[in-house]
């Protein structure tokens, strides 16, 4: 299969801060591919050299066969960018930003209306409101309506679902799926672990390195200890009793649970009567699978103590 982006070693420094460190992928024709981390990760300096708007300082990154340094004006007529901020006119309507969008790349809205129409037309009927007005749902879609217009070969989305409701996000998922039969590669960072379970292939990214590359099922298997899920009805003291029991190697907050790993990889009867000798009862403990999160701190060797 074509590759679409091959990454090397690329790194970029903003005076002593080291926002990237040697970062090397490839993403495939056709591929969802998602970036995973959490805030100050380097997903939105990664994504800004990948749309050509920064340069690195070491590395090469090639995309669709051309160099993203020398090749940067063609390249950004085939790239579609939708920043993790919304960036278009709060003083144009829906209809005005997507018309200007579309000058902009010498096309019309006419010409690839088949395109955007499974995104547009949820906020046509809106088309005379100005976009300051659109809710975030709304403005997420004039967002990627926007960056679709000129039929770009790669999307590049940073945060696209960052602070909308749960419905939108589910709508902007499917849509996304829809898109990509039009043979246009995703690249999609997101800080939701639901999200990511919906790409072909994730990379983990903490601290400007990329911890791990696999399909998100590959990622949630490679979890390389037992882990429990531990409820009751008083969480935090749990939480608080949990982290001080010398067995336990690993205590993070899960929904309504507590997620453990022991250092022996299993517990006895001493884990029991210790949690009720702190005062903590109707205390249920089950093994469970884990999820892209738990790997994520696996990964991270962060630790409570």
């Amino acid at each position: 299969m074509q590759k679409v982006i091959e990454s090397s070693g690329i790194s970029k420094k903003f005076g002593k801060t080291q926002a990237l460190k040697e970062i090397s992928f490839e993403v495939s024709e056709g591929e969802i591919f998602g970036f995973i981390g959490p805030d100050g990760a380097g997903k939105t300096t990664l994504f800004r050299i990948i749309t050509t708007l920064l340069l690195p300082d070491e590395g090469k990154m090639t995309i669709m066969g051309l160099d993203s340094e020398t090749g940067y004006k063609q390249l950004r007529e085939n790239i579609g960018y939708m920043p993790g901020r919304f960036s278009l006119y709060m003083d144009l309507s829906v209809e005005e930003n997507l018309n200007f969008y579309a000058t902009v790349f010498g096309t019309t809205v006419k010409e690839n209306y088949d395109l955007i129409q499974d995104v547009y037309s949820h906020i046509e009927p809106f088309k005379t409101r100005l976009a300051g007005k659109l809710s975030g749902g709304m403005k997420q879609k004039l967002a990627l309506s926007c960056a679709l217009i000129h039929k770009p070969r790669l999307l590049v989305l940073d945060e696209p679902t960052t602070g909308v409701d749960a419905v939108s996000r589910t709508e902007f998922w499917e849509m996304l799926k829809k898109i990509r039969k039009h043979n246009i590669t995703i690249i999609v960072s997101t800080p939701y672990m639901d999200e990511a379970m919906k790409c072909d292939r994730v990379a983990l990214i903490q601290e400007g390195k990329i911890l791990s590359i696999d399909q998100p099922e590959g990622i949630r298997n490679g979890f390389s200890k037992k882990l429990f899920s531990v409820k009751s009805p008083e969480k935090y003291k749990l939480i608080n009793a949990l982290r001080s029991f010398p067995g336990i190697s690993t205590a993070y907050p899960f929904g309504d649970a507590v997620h453990v790993t022991f250092k022996e990889d299993n517990f006895d009867n001493s884990f029991n009567d210790y949690l009720i000798g702190m005062g903590i009862i109707n205390v249920t403990i089950s093994e469970t699978r884990a999820g892209i999160e738990d790997r994520f701190l696996e990964l991270m060797g962060t630790s409570f103590r």
